[in-house]
């Protein structure tokens, strides 16, 4: 039996049979039900539900990918024909940077986080800070459902403001906090910096930015045990990490693939490949959805020394296309494109993205007008183009004409990989 202070339930810890029978189960009625909405019946014309039953059934399944939401919910407001429901069936409506148009589904914990806050830790009674944002995206609804599922009491502090969340953590002295990695670093070093006491923080839920193992380490230090999870605006928590720093652990009642970029075929476990999601809700389903990010099964059936059995990924490893994840946030190849267009007289640019003191940094390349003359401003400007079209501050280098390469790269993530 499992041990109930260190695993959520019992469907953690059972043989991968088991949870297969289960996925079999129910993958004919959330087929059914996504083919309700008129564009899941017209791209899933030809299939019968009730042979989709295991795996390789699925993997038959065309996909359906991320970044192609944005163009089919411009077409289809407001969800693209994905869903049979209208806006006003679900409880909060979102608008997350692409722009992409999710839906709260419904229920207590409706993106499936309190399993993999429980794994870092989170308990019934733990007062927590919350630094994901509340406005417009889901990120601090996700975290804030998850911790109330599991009887915590949440301070929705959202981004920012960092003298006002360490007056907050001053006065309820929060057990556990959620957030970037790089905001919690931030939130520590300023306490240190100021002489306020933070030291109530000694377990963390970090995603949205990279989370190396230095700083891991220096979280460790500072007595903070923090973890990381793989979630999506559009499908809650993917996978988690757990005490035994294995990998991430595939959240139960989704199917999670590793497939061939630009095939959709699935890869042998250890190779790396495309991440793609299908959760099996009936009433909120998602078949088959590529994320654009690459990992890899953990190799092996046994279980992960934490005595969870579902299977495991490997960190992040970068992107299937060029779309990169900046303190939290999407850019993508389509807003560089739009600062081109606001400053045609420049030539190629590229947006590299990089480390610099554990925080996530970006520096837009920008090829200056033929015969290298900036004009005066021109740096200013682009700053505040790269803002506009991204929402997130970063360095602007103008460099000669030519100077960058002709490869057809617009975004260049140079950051290491994570664990």
């Amino acid at each position: 039996m499992p041990d109930h202070q260190q695993h959520y339930d019992e469907r953690e810890t059972r043989p991968m049979a088991a949870r297969e029978a289960e996925i079999a189960a129910r993958l004919p009625a959330a087929v059914a039900a996504a083919m309700r909405a008129p564009a899941q019946a017209a791209r899933l014309a030809g299939v019968d539900p009730s042979t989709v039953t295991d795996r390789s059934a699925l993997a038959r399944l065309p996909l359906l990918r991320k970044s192609d939401l944005p163009a089919l919910q411009a077409e289809a407001p407001p969800f693209g024909g994905l869903l049979a429901a209208p806006a006003g069936a679900f409880p909060r409506l979102f608008a997350s940077p692409g722009p992409i148009h999710e839906p709260q589904p419904a229920g207590v914990d409706p993106w499936r986080m309190a399993r993999a806050l429980h794994a870092a830790g989170f308990r019934a009674g733990d007062v927590v800070l919350n630094t994901f944002g509340y406005h417009m995206t889901p990120g601090g609804w996700i975290m804030d459902s998850g911790a109330r599922a599991l009887g915590c009491a949440v301070i929705p502090a959202g981004p920012g403001n960092t003298a006002q969340q360490l007056d907050a953590v001053a006065h309820y002295r929060p057990a556990a906090y959620c957030g970037t990695p790089d905001f919690l670093k931030i939130l520590l070093d300023a306490a240190d910096a100021a002489g306020r006491p933070a030291s109530s923080i000694r377990k963390a839920m970090v995603s949205g930015a990279a989370f190396p193992a230095s700083l891991q380490a220096e979280f460790a230090a500072r007595g903070v045990q923090a973890f990381q999870c793989y979630a999506t605006a559009e499908l809650g928590c993917v996978a988690y990490e757990t005490s035994a720093r294995g990998g991430l652990v595939a959240n139960e009642g989704i199917v999670v693939e590793v497939v061939r970029p630009g095939t959709g075929d699935p890869v042998p476990d250890g190779e790396i490949g495309e991440v793609v999601v299908t959760v099996l809700d009936p009433e909120h389903p998602v078949l088959r959805l590529a994320l654009g990010d690459l990992s890899a099964v953990v190799p092996g059936a046994a279980a992960s020394p934490c005595g969870r059995t579902n299977l495991r990924i490997v960190g992040w490893r970068g992107r299937a296309d060029q779309t990169a994840k900046v303190r939290g946030m999407f850019v993508r190849p389509e807003q560089v494109a739009a600062i081109a267009r606001r400053h045609p007289e420049l030539g190629r640019l590229r947006l590299v993205v990089t480390r610099q003191g554990e925080q996530d940094a970006m520096t837009l390349r920008a090829e200056m007008p033929a015969g290298g003359a900036a004009p005066p401003g021109l740096q200013a400007a682009l700053a505040e183009s790269l803002h506009d079209a991204t929402r997130l501050r970063g360095e602007v280098e103008l460099v000669p004409p030519g100077a960058l390469p002709a490869d057809g790269k617009v975004i260049a993530d140079e950051r290491p990989a994570a664990g």
